[in-house]
């Protein structure tokens, strides 16, 4: 059954928590979006991260988003309890590209991250 409009709208809310962070380089706001068991995978100047969300926390409080940062949110899919959404990431750090795939679940009423998977864009991986 697809959900109503005013369910995207809130999955859209959540996910801009995620943004926010990491525009302004503050965790604090995706620390609310993410459960504390949230993990996160993905090629970083093509090292593998893999493991607990508090990687992309210490990523997010050390590397400033930078002036040209940009970012789009694009909710894919609501299916009653669960979400997907892609976040599309350009200037991070002043050169990356990121395209995000965050995994929502409904839980107690809220929308919850409980993973994201990133690729990093081939162009700006840094060699």
């Amino acid at each position: 059954m697809r959900n109503e409009i005013k369910e995207y709208e809130a999955v859209q809310a959540a996910a801009e928590k995620f943004v926010r962070s990491v525009a302004e380089g503050d965790s604090t706001y995706a620390k609310s979006l993410f459960t504390e068991d949230a993990v996160l995978f993905g090629m970083l100047d093509g090292v593998l991260e893999r493991g607990s969300i508090e990687q992309f926390y210490r990523n997010v409080d050390t590397v400033g988003a930078g002036d040209r940062f940009k970012a789009r949110i694009d909710v894919v899919a609501v299916e009653e309890t669960v979400a997907v959404v892609r976040v599309l990431e350009e200037g991070w750090g002043g050169r990356i590209d990121f395209t995000d795939f965050l995994l929502l679940l409904k839980l107690d009423g809220e929308w919850r991250c409980v993973a994201k998977a990133y690729n990093q864009n081939s162009d700006t991986i840094k060699r």
